[in-house]
């Protein structure tokens, strides 16, 4: 067991395959960028993406920096990291696991952006920021729980940081940065209120989930939770060899992950494919493709087939504005028929594509 506290094994989660796939996904490849996960109360989002921390690979992290930066990647490193780097000096080094940083609804913008002393940021530069959440989420997992309750202003900082890769703290005529680049992911129940398209737009995956209507399924989640709230250090002990499965799965997946290739001809069909949806943007072809490559990846595959195009397509483009957003977001139904005509006409399948996960 090797998360900093107890929590429920993600082995243990019943059902929702698409949902633990989407997060696995995630995990694997951070690039994706993210993932909204859509349900009613009492589905086990919240438990699922807690769940994930147990999981996660390690990081590798400036030793001493407030701001998590990479030692290997001059783009991630705040002023101080970046001289250091500029100048030829060794950065020190240490690794980590990634975490799972949680965004509290009620969160004030210092608390998330941090706070930032005027008369010391003038003697000491960054040094006077006191870092916020912002800071402990970089290269780390950004959870925002109920994200559609958001508060506006909080939401435009996070729109801000998710597009540019970096938190800008402003007071008066004083300016400091650091780099902030997260896995958004975000869980929420529709019941509640919709999401401001701008902010669903910075997700780069979607998960509609449901109630587990099969009975052995529901009895298991019942056992399950009773065993975990009673004992619930033998209950981790008893899913630690799944646990420990996943862990690996994850860390050959992302090896796996650099040799995968997408043939040409399948890249077409995916821009050709969005193009007649009339989705907005590049961001949906480039999502299904880096999602699609890291499905082939989990499955320790080389190359990228029709099928994992098809699995993934839901998921990124299916809750995407069109037209300039005069248009609703296609349909499971279009996606499929689009997709499935696109492929067959490059002679890549012979049949309809298996079912395309993303909404219920």
């Amino acid at each position: 067991m090797s998360s900093e506290r107890i929590v429920y094994p993600f082995a243990a989660i019943v059902g929702q395959d698409e949902m633990k796939t989407a997060l696995l996904l995630n995990a694997i490849n951070p690039q994706i960028g993210g993932v909204l996960i859509r349900g009613p109360k009492g589905t086990g989002k919240s438990t699922a993406v807690r769940a994930l921390v147990d999981l996660l690979p390690e990081i590798t992290v400036v030793r001493g920096c407030r701001f998590n930066c990479n030692p290997e990647d001059p783009t991630n490193m705040c002023q101080t990291c970046l001289s250091t780097y500029m100048k030829g000096e060794s950065l020190p080094v240490e690794t980590r696991r990634m975490r799972v940083i949680s965004l509290p609804i009620g969160a004030t913008e210092d608390r998330v952006i941090g706070s930032l002393d005027i008369e010391k940021a003038i003697k000491m530069g960054i040094r006077a920021l006191e870092p916020g959440i912002l800071a402990e989420a970089n290269q780390n997992i950004l959870y925002i729980d109920e994200v559609n309750l958001l508060p506006d202003h909080i939401t435009d900082v996070i729109l801000d940081v998710a597009a540019s890769g970096w938190n800008i703290v402003e007071r008066e005529a004083i300016s400091v940065a650091h780099p902030s680049r997260f896995i958004l992911i975000g869980t929420m129940n529709p019941e509640e209120g919709e999401l401001r398209p701008q902010l669903l737009d910075r997700f780069s995956l979607q998960i509609t989930i449901k109630d587990l209507l099969d009975e052995k399924q529901r009895v298991e989640v019942v056992r399950n939770n009773l065993s975990f709230g009673e004992k619930p250090v033998d209950f981790i002990k008893a899913f630690e060899e799944e646990q420990e499965n996943l862990r690996q799965k994850i860390l050959q997946a992302r090896k796996t992950l650099k040799t995968v290739i997408i043939p040409d001809s399948m890249l077409e069909v995916v821009v050709r494919s969005c193009i007649s949806l009339g989705v907005d943007g590049h961001r949906p072809d480039i999502v299904t493709v880096r999602t699609a490559k890291t499905l082939a990846a989990l499955e320790d595959r080389s190359q990228v087939t029709a099928e994992d195009v098809s699995r993934v397509a839901g998921m990124s483009i299916g809750f995407r504005t069109r037209r300039g957003g005069f248009e609703e977001p296609a349909t499971i139904e279009e996606i499929v028929r689009v997709f499935t005509s696109n492929m067959k006409e490059k002679g890549l399948i012979t049949t309809p594509v298996v079912r395309i996960a993303g909404k219920s």
